[in-house]
């Protein structure tokens, strides 16, 4: 196969190869452009990554309280939705349907929708890892800072949810690292990601091959990155005996 790793170096407009595989002045080459598409999968992903641990913590907290059916029935329809709805499916709500109900989000750019969309989908099953991590600890440590006089929040905030979350960070890694796979979806409304660059870089240059070698390095890279963060976070924040009775692993 004759390999044509140049096409990287080429400018977008002129299709010509420069001296530089980095674009100057005004032009821009395609190793420029994949890098900005890295850019914004990086981008969304982040985003969307801090949406779901917030969003998705609440809600598993709230699904685990006791003597408040009503809101741990809203916590489940949470979960229920956002699980059996595709996720291209709720990228098209959110970027389509959403701002039709609500004119005034039609101001927001493509990139937020996405963000706000990704972070919710991945926030309902965050929602059930922190609800089982929770209902795995013993009973008794939640009896133990009632005792104390803590209240709801104060128990939950002191004792159960550092526990839970040491439990569950071997699936929060997988979840993560789904996040940046997940981002692709987001070349569905338009956003230069790098799924978009590739479909579009390899139509306008015919080098399919170099430019998705290319593009899967870097969503390998990515995720090797998050795992290995977390892997780091895992092991500063092991409680010994405990993750390992969990069953969580890499």
């Amino acid at each position: 196969m004759n390999w044509e790793w140049q096409v990287f170096c080429q400018d977008t407009i002129s299709m010509e190869v420069g001296t530089s595989c980095f674009g100057k002045g005004g032009d821009v080459t395609y190793l420029d452009w994949m890098l900005s598409a890295w850019g914004w999968t990086i981008s969304v992903s982040l985003l969307s990554l801090a949406i779901a641990l917030v969003v998705g913590s609440l809600i598993g907290t709230l699904r685990t309280l006791e003597g408040r059916p009503w809101v741990v029935r809203l916590g489940n329809a949470w979960v229920e939705f956002f699980r059996n709805i595709p996720l291209l499916v709720h990228i098209f709500l959110w970027y389509h349907v959403i701002p039709a109900i609500f004119p005034a989000m039609k101001s927001l750019p493509g990139f937020v929708l996405v963000v706000f969309a990704l972070g919710f989908f991945t926030s309902a099953r965050i929602a059930e890892q922190v609800r089982s991590g929770i209902q795995a600890l013993p009973r008794g440590q939640r009896y133990a800072g009632m005792a104390m006089g803590f209240t709801t929040f104060q128990y939950y905030r002191y004792v159960l949810l550092p526990m839970a979350f040491r439990i569950i960070i071997p699936p929060l890694t997988s979840e993560s690292m789904n996040v940046f796979k997940n981002s692709s979806v987001a070349f569905a409304v338009s956003i230069s990601e790098l799924t978009m660059f590739a479909m579009q870089a390899q139509e306008e240059t015919a080098r399919g091959v170099e430019i998705y070698l290319a593009v899967t390095a870097l969503y390998a890279i990515s995720a090797l990155a998050i795992n290995r963060i977390m892997a780091f976070v895992e092991r500063r924040a092991r409680v010994p005996g405990l993750i390992a009775a969990s069953g969580g692993g890499h």
